[in-house]
């Protein structure tokens, strides 16, 4: 996919080991829908040990590694791709994809899938994850259906790109798990998306 023209932003989450005395609270919120790959386990620490200088009494919670997350974005958002350590997710927004209310491809938009089924080749990844998302305008059970049929075009030309081996989870969540706010049209644009997302076998990429 070229970038000419386009400006894009990135955004780099380190990796973090939550190490908190009892009383105190760490909490780690996933935004990722049911099915997504899990975090690596946290490290083990011993909670005996006179360099961590607890106080008298002092006890230590249970360790959180949250992985790296490294987000590049397309101006206006049409295109997010979001690397871990675990996997490789791509996010379309549903107007790149679909006409207003439809599950059927636009012209334009097999290209844009063609590209990230190129990249689960580059990973050899066998596993692949399609997941559709509305905002939440119209009823709960409608956005099911269109996120689910939605969800089922893209890995159809997926399914034509890669390996017949490749195994394939698809599931539409309505509006369960936005990305933005659902009170302003931006955050709603962004929330009609498609995600792609498979595991990586390859080191995230280097920040520029």
């Amino acid at each position: 996919m070229t970038t000419t023209g386009r400006r894009r932003r990135m955004a780099a989450v380190a990796v973090v080991v939550a190490v908190v005395w009892t009383g105190a609270s760490v909490t780690a919120y996933a935004d990722d829908p049911p099915g997504s790959s899990s975090s690596s386990p946290p490290p083990v620490i011993d909670a005996n040990s006179p360099e961590l200088m607890l106080p008298d009494g002092a006890t230590l919670a249970p360790a959180k590694v949250l992985d790296i997350k490294q987000i590049v974005e397309e101006e206006g958002g049409e295109q997010r791709r979001e690397d871990t350590n675990v996997d490789v997710t791509f996010a379309l927004q549903a107007e790149v994809l679909f006409p207003k209310n439809s599950a059927k491809l636009s012209p334009a938009a097999a290209a844009r899938i063609r590209a990230i089924a190129g990249e689960v080749r580059t990973q050899g990844s066998g596993k692949v994850r399609v997941f559709g998302f509305t905002d939440n305008l119209g009823t709960y059970e409608h956005g099911l259906k269109l996120s689910k049929e939605r969800a089922v075009a893209v890995q159809q030309v997926l399914a034509r790109e890669l390996d017949p081996g490749t195994s394939y989870e698809i599931r539409g969540y309505s509006e369960d798990y936005p990305i933005a706010d659902n009170r302003t049209e931006e955050g709603r644009k962004k929330n009609r998306r498609v995600e792609v997302s498979f595991p990586r076998t390859a080191p995230p990429p280097a920040a520029p």
